[in-house]
């Protein structure tokens, strides 16, 4: 079939050349998400860049440093099923563009903020902005990109994070510093703005979307509570919802704990510490791109690659307990194996997610597990600082994360290496996608 009838088949009785245009639109639309999240979560992937000023300048001890990464998280617990909400109503544009603006008003608001209670107040309202980017941002991708292409196109997405926390590595401690914490959240609250300006500006439905409906005999929206949580029984379901726990544990303890420990225990400077951290975040971007394409081409299913990403991390976390870890070399090189692999999962894992979860419900479903995930994002940072005050070292740390994620290793390896879910065995596409 020629590029041109297919094309009409696609869009209807149209020009060829027409419909091709808003096609290629996709890759606008990949940037501008991406941006939009990148700016929306550069101040809150750079708090633990912060750590050492905002300890000095608040005199925080580090489970009130933890309590800074959870504030943020703690709205999107239900802001994440309200934003599924929206979206199920209203366009992406405006849910993704409003919810930006909350989190760039508060931010910059923050910058009359008068202590770690103010700042923690400005924190939550962020977190409620943010509950409509990541959800909203992941569904105009899926909308654009079909699935042969969808898992490099959600990985490119989600590197967003880490570039952004990347470029906070670099720019807010030296904010900090010189000109103090306050003018990091301005900051932050300009980058954020900018954000969803170019979202709200730029973003728009592709010509072929149209409205997803549940698949005949499956759950409607309004299904009771009871039916709902059902579906995390599933074995599937089980094995996203643990792997994600775990995974997202070591990324929150990446951010609460790492400036924390190339300071204390590797004796690194300011600079080398934030270039460390600057390293880790680019090493999750890429890991996101990287991994989410593999996704897409394994034979063994897209869940292959985020066992890969438990075991590597179980590695890392053994080394980091060990006298070796306390070389500032080998610190750095095993912070950035970290960054690669325990913040990368997430690209392969929420296109396996999308595509496991069961017809009609995909939109819930990742509402929910990532609901879920909150769970670990709000409560891990202040219990690793807990453990880090009371045991007044890292080992503790790190050994209950390797733990926690071998342990997740072995109950989830079986059964997740199948091809249930990859795009070729599925052949899924939900509605409202548009076929490249």
């Amino acid at each position: 079939m020629s590029q041109h009838t297919d094309t009409e088949k696609r869009f209807g009785p149209r020009d060829a050349g027409e419909a091709a245009r808003p096609l290629r639109y996709r890759w606008v639309v990949l940037g501008v998400a991406t941006v939009t999240q990148a700016a929306s979560g550069f101040f809150v992937q750079g708090i633990g860049a912060m750590a050492v000023p905002l300890q000095q300048s608040l005199d925080l001890s580090t489970t009130r440093l933890g309590l800074l990464l959870s504030a943020s998280q703690l709205v999107p617990l239900v802001g994440l099923l309200v934003a599924g909400a929206l979206l199920d109503r209203h366009n992406e544009r405006w849910v993704v563009g409003i919810g930006s603006a909350v989190v760039a008003a508060a931010l910059l608001l923050g910058g009359l903020a008068q202590g770690y209670a103010s700042l923690l107040a400005v924190l939550l309202v962020v977190g409620a902005g943010y509950s409509t980017v990541q959800p909203g941002g992941s569904k105009s991708v899926a909308v654009w990109f079909a699935p042969a292409q969808r898992g490099l196109a959600m990985g490119v997405r989600q590197a967003g994070l880490p570039l952004g926390g990347a470029l906070a590595a670099a720019v807010l401690p030296l904010v900090a510093v010189v000109h103090g914490w306050r003018a990091a959240l301005v900051i932050g609250g300009l980058i954020a703005l900018v954000g969803a300006g170019l979202f709200t500006a730029l973003y728009r439905r592709p010509p072929a979307a149209t409205a997803v409906r549940p698949a005949p005999g499956t759950a409607a929206p309004t299904a009771s509570v009871g039916s709902r949580l059902r579906m995390l029984r599933e074995p599937a379901m089980t094995r996203i919802l643990f792997s994600g726990l775990s995974l997202v544990s070591v990324h929150s303890g990446i951010g609460v704990l790492g400036a924390l420990y190339l300071h204390d225990v590797t004796a690194l400077g300011p600079g080398p510490s934030a270039a460390v951290l600057v390293a880790v975040q680019v090493a999750g971007a890429a890991g996101r791109i990287a991994l989410a394409a593999w996704s897409d081409r394994s034979r063994a299913g897209r869940y292959r690659p985020v066992l890969v990403c438990l075991g590597a991390v179980v590695a890392g976390l053994t080394v980091l307990t060990t006298p070796a870890g306390h070389s500032p070399v080998v610190a750095a090189l095993l912070f950035t194996w970290l960054g690669f692999f325990g913040i990368g999962w997430y690209g392969p894992w929420v296109a396996h997610l999308a595509e496991s979860a069961p017809p009609g419900r995909t939109g819930f479903a990742l509402g929910l597990v990532m609901a879920v995930n909150q769970l670990a994002v709000v409560l891990v940072p202040p219990a690793l600082g807990l453990l880090r005050d009371t045991t007044h070292g890292f080992t503790a740390a790190w050994a209950a994360l390797a733990a926690a994620t071998a342990a997740t290793l072995v109950l989830t390896a079986r059964g997740g290496g199948g091809r249930h879910g990859t795009p070729a065995a599925t052949g899924r596409t939900p509605a409202g996608t548009v076929r490249p």
